[in-house]
């Protein structure tokens, strides 16, 4: 939508003055001066050709980047937007909009018969989970109205647990068409569509018929399948095989989560699973995410325990003293084996030291991934994702490894994100988009979280608006603002 300058009557709400615009297209910076209206962009002109406009605040934007917000199309945020809608951890590295509902797990619609099964806890304990509808959570998010935009998905394993007496088993017909009916609702409510977490323990066992009849409404509602694949180790392949088949059945676009060879024996295979991720996408619409690290963080899972690799514990229920340690060390203070340790400690999360630098690089450089974080906000030793995967694509991995220009790396985090999900007039820094912005220094924005230290805002990320609303200023302060203006995202055309 244009929006036509003498309406504005040369007036706006906020202007941003000579500052290098990358727009989040893959194009080349501008020197611009952008001016904001009503929580939309009225105007892009030359650096220094608004300077007869009048706007209530002015930004001088010398020596620093204007680029769309960054979309995290990859986060567990789904009860926290409602009960800490300040969302500091995403703001402050510059996230305007959250994708939530992801890895098969989701906050509605959930309907709990006692405690949240794992990997479900990653979302909060019982009290966090009461949105029996999706309308009902749709409603909580406007109630709330948290410091960024958000849009949602629909997990398998959340369904499963409404209707299923356990989880250990295939679905039946009348459970499976239970799940269809809860999934159209949401669908109806602005869903973007499902996601599956089929490596999950109460999700391995549902066979591929089980999703693929789930994914049947998807196609009539426009909707999109995003699955953390049945196996993110040696059975890669054949768990993207079976993504693939799912997308094509429903004739619906693929989004495969956190991509990734995991696992030392699986190291150096990034080449052929991106190779089969490329013949897939001759015929038929896939693209995949991933976040900026060798380390991945989920629950305590027992298949995943070795000595190959380092494994922290970030958490643990019965023995939360344990939290911030190595595994190895509570096995030897124990006197027990890694298994046995691991055990004892559960339910639990952990940090899996699993990746390779060379796989994470070509994954992250390739055309078709975004960017998510992946972070687990109620973990209360979180994996650094949580506060610094953004400002550290283009810190470490753009501005110093030179992996892609900073162009691509923006792109990769908005225009691109947006085009996936389908989020209409977002993503750009175009006349008439939603003005989700973010202005930092692009010789000192990094990350400043560590596994030591997670919780730890970014450096470098100057001001973030939302909807047009200033929501958080770096510098010295490194605030949020007492105004949230975040709103939730129903689901469009994909463009």
């Amino acid at each position: 939508m244009q929006v036509d300058s003498n309406q504005a009557a040369r007036r706006c709400d906020t202007l941003i003055r000579d500052v290098s615009v990358i727009d989040g297209s893959g194009g080349a910076p501008i020197s611009a001066d952008v001016a904001v209206a009503a929580g939309r962009i009225v105007r892009i002109a030359a650096a220094g050709s608004l300077g007869d406009w009048q706007a209530q605040h002015q930004v001088d934007g010398r020596g620093k980047v204007l680029s769309p917000g960054f979309i995290d199309v990859h986060t567990h945020d789904d009860t926290n937007v409602i009960r800490t809608p300040a969302m500091l951890p995403k703001l402050s590295q510059g996230v305007t909009t959250v994708v939530v509902g992801n890895c098969g797990i989701s906050a509605a619609p959930v309907s709990l018969k006692g405690e949240p099964p794992d990997p479900m806890n990653l979302l909060g304990q019982t009290g966090a989970f009461s949105y029996p509808t999706f309308a009902s959570y749709v409603e909580a998010i406007e109630q709330a109205q948290p410091a960024v935009n958000v849009a949602a998905l629909v997990g398998h394993t959340a369904l499963r647990s409404n209707q299923m007496d356990r989880l250990d088993r295939a679905a039946t017909e009348s459970e499976i068409a239970a799940m269809c009916a809860q999934l159209r609702e949401a669908l109806a409510h602005g869903a973007l569509g499902l996601s599956t977490g089929l490596a999950y323990g109460n999700a391995i066992n549902a066979p591929t018929a089980e999703v693929l009849a789930l994914a049947a409404p998807l196609a009539d509602a426009g909707a999109l399948y995003a699955t953390h694949l049945r196996s993110e180790f040696a059975d890669i392949l054949e768990a993207m095989d079976e993504a693939f088949r799912i997308g094509k059945h429903a004739r619906v676009p693929v989004v495969i989560s956190h991509l990734k060879c995991a696992g030392v024996d699986n190291w150096g295979r990034s080449g052929e699973v991106l190779a089969a991720l490329e013949q897939a996408q001759r015929y038929q619409p896939v693209g995949c995410d991933c976040y900026p690290y060798t380390a991945s963080s989920s629950t305590l899972d027992l298949k995943q325990v070795t000595d190959t690799i380092d494994i922290m514990v970030t958490w643990s229920t019965p023995h939360p003293e344990m939290g911030g340690k190595m595994l190895a060390a509570i096995a030897a203070e124990w006197q027990v084996d890694l298994m046995e340790a691991a055990r004892r400690l559960q339910p639990a999360g952990a940090v899996y030291h699993n990746m390779q630098a060379e796989d994470v690089n070509r994954i992250l450089s390739h055309p078709a991934s975004v960017v998510g974080s992946d972070g687990l906000p109620n973990d209360p030793m979180p994996h650094p994702r949580l506060w610094g995967a953004f400002p550290r694509v283009l810190g470490y991995y753009s501005r110093e490894q030179k992996l892609f220009p900073l162009t691509t790396a923006i792109r990769k985090m908005t225009g691109l994100s947006a085009e996936r999900f389908g989020l209409s007039e977002r993503g750009l820094v175009r006349e008439g988009y939603w003005a989700d912005l973010v202005l930092f220094d692009p010789e000192t924005v990094r990350d400043a979280a560590t596994f030591a230290d997670p919780m730890q805002p970014a450096d470098g990320i100057d001001a973030v608006w939302v909807n047009g609303v200033l929501s958080y200023r770096g510098g010295a302060e490194k605030a949020a603002s007492e105004v949230r203006a975040g709103r939730f995202l129903a689901r469009q055309e994909r463009v």
